[in-house]
């Protein structure tokens, strides 16, 4: 049964702290006003300061990662609190909160994937449907034509008179005879399967479709002046794609068969079905999407890291803490990425990239199982991590 309890904090009072494990619980503020400051100071990021039918603690409870920020009360605050394992219910007896919720997270997502290219690439990526030809040639040029041939033509299909129209049909002719890449236009199935390699959707394309990965690994990146930035690399159970069906937006980044991957499909229609029938899978959506956040924070802290070394050993110990691994256990720990995956997450420019991997082998030593990265001793990689955010 449902029980929610109401707490009270006077004026100065600290409802969370930044770091600590305070996350079987999130709260919404009922009455009052609470400010939510972070240690690290992210350029661009504005002062938060939130009020009645607001939440805080949400991403660090769902993730069940340390607090990312702390929430000082401005004035007197009544909050209700909420446990984790209470969510589900929560769900099924009050739809708009867990909707309310989910579409903040949609929207903090879009803002933070802006905020941490600009800050990792010095520059943001072009909202005009421009775009998608910027990125079809970005991976043309890498020889990358079962991706590149997707945005081609989703490019065409956006824009058929085009500054770029003629030069898109040319390529789309020149690579179409060699090209693996599936489902040029969406259809009807509830699984798709992609090759590795492929584009499954294209920053800046029109879409309503949510994907599940069944199996297989899906990356999430960006392209902002010919260079490339991993926001994430998705695994089984995964979701990806909700912002386009959240918010009815154009994507905001561009989705990959990091391997080759078999995907549910939900439409806007089936996700409305979920809404009103399916609390369990509103609150994996819930954790998918705070899961998320909370590595966006730890790659925007990232972001303020200069050594690139260090920078990509702090980025292996996220991957690390995304795993929720036990760091006092001595066992190693294999990892789904690459060497070359890391550096496209730090979105380290090409022509400093050799010297990045160098000088970072050095210092992480790596083993290198299947073209994967192995950790050997993974506490001391993130403790190492630890110490290169606090020097930034």
């Amino acid at each position: 049964m449902l029980q929610l309890s109401f707490v009270n904090y006077k004026k100065g009072a600290a409802i969370v702290v930044e770091g600590k494990a305070q996350t079987d619980r999130f709260f919404i503020i009922q009455v009052g006003q609470v400010q939510c400051v972070s240690e690290v100071k992210i350029p661009g990021q504005e002062q938060v300061i939130l009020g009645p039918g607001d939440f805080v603690g949400v991403i660090p409870c769902m993730s069940n990662h340390l607090q990312i920020e702390t929430v000082i009360a401005m004035t007197d605050v009544t909050v209700i609190a909420v446990m984790r394992d209470q969510y589900p219910e929560l769900i099924a007896k009050n739809t708009p909160v867990a909707m309310k919720i989910i579409r903040t997270f949609a929207n903090k997502m879009r803002v933070l994937n802006g905020v941490l290219t600009k800050l990792t690439l010095n520059n943001v990526a072009s909202e005009s449907p421009e775009q998608l030809f910027s990125v079809a040639s970005f991976y043309d040029k890498a020889n990358r034509p079962d991706v590149a041939i997707y945005a081609y033509y989703q490019y065409l299909k956006n824009c058929p008179n085009g500054a770029n129209a003629e030069t898109a049909k040319q390529r789309f002719v020149a690579l179409k005879p060699r090209s693996h890449a599936v489902y040029f236009e969406p259809t009807e199935e509830m699984t798709r399967k992609y090759p590795k390699g492929t584009m499954i959707f294209c920053e800046n394309q029109s879409g309503a479709d949510m994907f599940i990965i069944q199996s297989g690994e899906v990356s999430i990146s960006k392209v902002v002046d010919g260079n490339e930035v991993t926001l994430a690399v998705l695994k089984k159970g995964d979701m990806f794609g909700e912002m386009a069906l959240l918010e009815n937006k154009p994507r905001s980044a561009t989705a990959i068969a990091h391997e080759e991957c078999v995907l549910m499909v939900v439409n806007r229609k089936n996700f409305d079905m979920m809404v009103a029938t399916q609390a369990q899978l509103i609150a994996r959506l819930t954790t998918t999407l705070a899961e998320r956040l909370w590595a966006l924070h730890r790659q925007l802290t990232n972001s303020q890291i200069k050594e690139y070394s260090h920078k990509l050993i702090d980025m292996l110990a996220l991957q690390l803490e995304k795993a929720k691994l036990n760091i006092t256990s001595t066992q190693g720990f294999q990892t789904n990425i690459s060497v070359q995956d890391l550096v496209t997450m730090c979105g380290i420019p090409m022509n400093h990239q050799a010297q990045a991997i160098n000088d970072f082998t050095n210092l992480a030593q790596p083993k290198i199982v299947g073209g994967k990265i192995y950790v050997s001793k993974p506490s001391e990689i993130i403790k190492s991590a630890a110490f290169y955010r606090s020097k930034a």
